[in-house]
């Protein structure tokens, strides 16, 4: 599976249960309430601008990726699990900080971007293959 699916399926995993349950947005609000609390308390929102926060996420999804890298798929499967929830903690934490700056409902923003794919995607065209959207 390419880099590309494995993130929408990591990031689907994370929000599939905020989306199923609206009721559950309000966890998404306080996860950002308590990174910029966390963050505020040590005066770190200086550092927090648009460019470093995109460049904070990538770092971390290397980071993230690091743990799979020059490993069979078999191995990457037996990954430890404690070094992973850490790492997508980074990852999350970055993207929901960066999400909260610009006052973006991440319902919102996760749900457009599945009806994009879905409409770059058709099952009809997509089922079974990893092919972008532009080989279909």
């Amino acid at each position: 599976m390419c880099l590309h699916h494995q993130s929408h399926i990591l990031l689907s995993a994370f929000l599939l249960p905020w989306l199923i349950n609206p009721g559950k947005m309000n966890e998404i609000q306080t996860l950002i309430s308590e990174l910029v609390k966390f963050r505020d308390e040590r005066n770190w929102s200086q550092f927090h601008n648009t460019k470093d926060l995109a460049m904070a996420i990538s770092i971390e999804a290397a980071e993230l990726n690091e743990l799979f890298l020059w490993k069979t798929t078999e191995e990457s499967e037996l990954v430890d699990l404690n070094r992973l929830k850490e790492e997508l903690a980074d990852v999350f934490a970055f993207s929901l900080l960066l999400a909260g700056k610009h006052g973006f409902d991440v319902k919102e923003i996760v749900l457009e971007k599945i009806k994009k794919n879905g409409e770059k995607y058709p099952v009809e065209k997509s089922k079974g293959t990893a092919k972008k959207y532009n080989q279909l």
